[in-house]
């Protein structure tokens, strides 16, 4: 299994053929995830075996953006059986790759361990300083692709969807909750104030 060839094909295949409006979906996300998945396996004592599956998970998790924003966990998981055979990776370590990955569609459904973690990597800024600058990010990416009109329809999906999202990791719980409430009371602040 060699993860870091297949890291480096994925990240190569991210930086040249995705599309430029993926504002929020572009390598920088992909980056995020995968350095918030390293220090999450390490805080969470993932054994190396894991720790590898998951970085491969993360590195491909938003890979199906290459074909198309539409069940894009379902297309990333067709890249990684059409390419992670190559790379010496297992039809098992394979599937629970593909697991980990279809764990992170909105809304999250992790059913073990690994799951949770990789979804709390993917959404590990709803919990940090740079929480605005990533959220700008992706409202320009939702408005550009015609899911939303104006910042006060961004602002009401963001309280929403704050309020429903939980950390499943006690790492995240521990470090992103507070963060993330008052994030949540900022947005809510400032929609009464519109």
């Amino acid at each position: 299994m060699d993860y870091s060839a297949s890291r480096d094909f994925i990240l190569d295949k991210l930086e040249k053929d995705l599309p430029p409006d993926l504002y929020y979906h572009g390598l920088h996300h992909t980056l995020d995830v995968m350095a918030a998945t390293e220090i999450l396996c390490e805080e969470e004592n993932v054994n190396e075996y894991d720790t590898l599956l998951l970085k491969t998970a993360a590195a491909f998790h938003d890979a199906g953006f290459l074909r198309s924003n539409i069940n894009h966990e379902m297309l990333g998981c067709d890249i990684v059986r059409e390419y992670l055979p190559g790379f010496g990776y297992s039809e098992k370590a394979i599937e629970k790759i593909c697991a980990m990955i279809m764990s992170t569609k909105i809304p999250q459904s992790p059913k073990n361990k690994l799951e949770k973690i990789i979804c709390d990597a993917d959404l590990d800024y709803l919990g940090r300083d740079d929480f605005k600058k990533i959220g700008d990010l992706l409202f320009k990416e939702l408005k550009t692709h015609n899911y939303l009109k104006n910042r006060k329809q961004w602002n009401a999906l963001q309280i929403d969807f704050l309020e429903k999202h939980t950390f499943f990791t006690n790492s995240s719980r521990t470090k992103r909750s507070e963060k993330k409430a008052m994030h949540l009371k900022r947005l809510k602040s400032k929609l009464q104030k519109t």
